[in-house]
């Protein structure tokens, strides 16, 4: 044996198994059915400028290869988290070059979100001017990550997560395929494993592809192949998390499903949110703080206590940490679900935030002004103030606590539920005795 020889690359099974016609490609079928544009565009060899939107693992990569296959385009291809402007002038010019020689080239740009304004810029004269296709792959909304300029030059295709069919279709074929796959091992494998691995790789094909590898190798020498029993499948799935990209898009999602499920009073499902976030990993500290957020903007006043009973979770969870302190929040959650529902408090505060921006700096009111020193009581500081305590019902009635040019004004509408019932009805009241009071503050406002 000549150790100096060259050996053969080795490559994981996820890379092996990539598809090599649109067949073989699992999933999308709301792209790549047989009628869909992109299906048939790429069939008549008719491409243009695309960005692939997905999570991890739909097939972003393999689709772009595949395309430049298909169309006999040679496939050139740079990572945003690793390259920049000097990497993408290089592949302009092995693009251009290609080009000169009657060829064409599909530029594949993965994390394509990840480049700045100006690097994505550098994309454009060349997108226009046919030098190659572009092809941009990203876990995140390309609204909110990729420039309008380079986003009106590319159609966006939306890939989804795998369903638990597609990935047992993949893992079926890896354990079949004697040149790519695990063929030559004569693995067996009982098809309610491979369904246990299909759910612990959360609509992740590289997943899927990566756990049964794992498996294949922990597997039991037999007389007929390697078998993965129930053993084998405990130790893989041990560790396996659900896929949860953190400050990714898939994360907001989830936290903005809780929170909405909160808003919508459906404690089952703003339970299992709770969970899936913690099945990906999810910090019960971020949830708890958010849960905070949620019982100021969605309860507010119609139960006042819902409050401190999530910043009581929030106090468990940092005391007695994962998992004990899981279940206050948990308990938290279910408490603000059921809860009854007022965004007035809400409401009101951006109302007042966003009136103070837009109106002037007023001073205080002179009666509204404290006078700890002679001369301020000699200016009149403080004269005219009513003290609530002193007068009937401990109401001041006509006495107004703004400044004069924006007197009556109003943020705070109270729900009609909750304790914000019997709020709004003391609100009428106090309204009642000042519009019936004499000693209005000022009677032509």
């Amino acid at each position: 044996m000549d150790l100096f020889a060259e050996q053969p690359k080795w490559q994981p099974l996820a890379a092996r198994m990539r598809p090599k016609t649109l067949d073989e490609y699992s999933g999308q079928q709301h792209l790549l059915a047989l009628d869909k544009p992109l299906r048939q565009a790429i069939e008549r060899d008719q491409l243009h400028s695309m960005i692939f939107w997905g999570p991890p693992g739909v097939g972003k990569t393999t689709l772009a290869r595949l395309i430049a296959e298909l169309t006999k385009a040679r496939f050139e291809s740079i990572s945003a988290v690793l390259s920049g402007v000097k990497e993408i002038r290089a592949a302009v010019e092995r693009a251009q070059q290609t080009r000169a020689h009657g060829g064409k080239t599909l530029l594949f740009v993965d994390e394509v979100h990840r480049f700045n304004k100006s690097q994505q810029d550098a994309f454009l004269p060349f997108v226009e001017d046919g030098t190659f296709i572009f092809v941009g792959a990203t876990t995140e909304n390309p609204s909110f990550e990729l420039n309008n300029a380079l986003l009106s030059r590319a159609r966006v295709y939306v890939l989804r997560s795998l369903e638990s069919e597609d990935l047992m279709q993949v893992l079926h074929h890896a354990i079949t395929d004697v040149e790519r796959g695990l063929g030559k091992q004569k693995l067996q494998v009982d098809d309610l494993h491979l369904e246990l691995l299909a759910k612990a790789a959360d609509g992740d094909a590289r997943r899927a592809l990566n756990l049964l590898e794992v498996a294949s190798d922990l597997a039991e020498d037999t007389p007929d192949g390697r078998r993965i029993d129930g053993q084998v499948m405990s130790e893989v799935l041990a560790e396996s998390t659900r896929r949860m990209d953190k400050g990714g898009d898939l994360f907001y999602e989830q936290i903005s499903a809780l929170h909405k499920s909160v808003r919508g009073s459906a404690p089952d499902a703003a339970l299992y949110w709770f969970c899936r976030m913690l099945d990906g990993g999810c910090d019960p500290l971020y949830i708890a703080r958010r849960v905070v957020r949620m019982a100021s903007e969605e309860i507010g006043n119609a139960d006042p206590r819902a409050l401190q009973l999530c910043l009581n979770a929030w106090d468990v969870q940092e005391r007695l940490g994962s998992p004990e302190g899981e279940l206050a929040v948990a308990q938290a959650i279910l408490y603000l679900a059921s809860a009854p529902k007022s965004n007035a408090a809400y409401k009101a505060y951006n109302k007042a935030r966003a009136h103070v921006v837009e109106t002037g700096h007023y001073d205080v009111p002179v009666h509204l002004r404290n006078a700890p020193t002679k001369l301020m009581k000699e200016m009149g500081f403080g004269q005219e103030y009513r003290y609530a305590h002193d007068e009937p019902d401990a109401y001041a009635a006509g006495e107004n606590y703004f400044p004069e040019e924006l007197a009556e004004t109003r943020y705070y509408y109270p729900e009609n539920r909750g304790l914000e019932q019997k709020i709004a009805q003391k609100m009428q009241w106090l309204a009642q005795k000042d519009a019936e009071s004499e000693l209005k503050r000022y009677p032509g406002k």
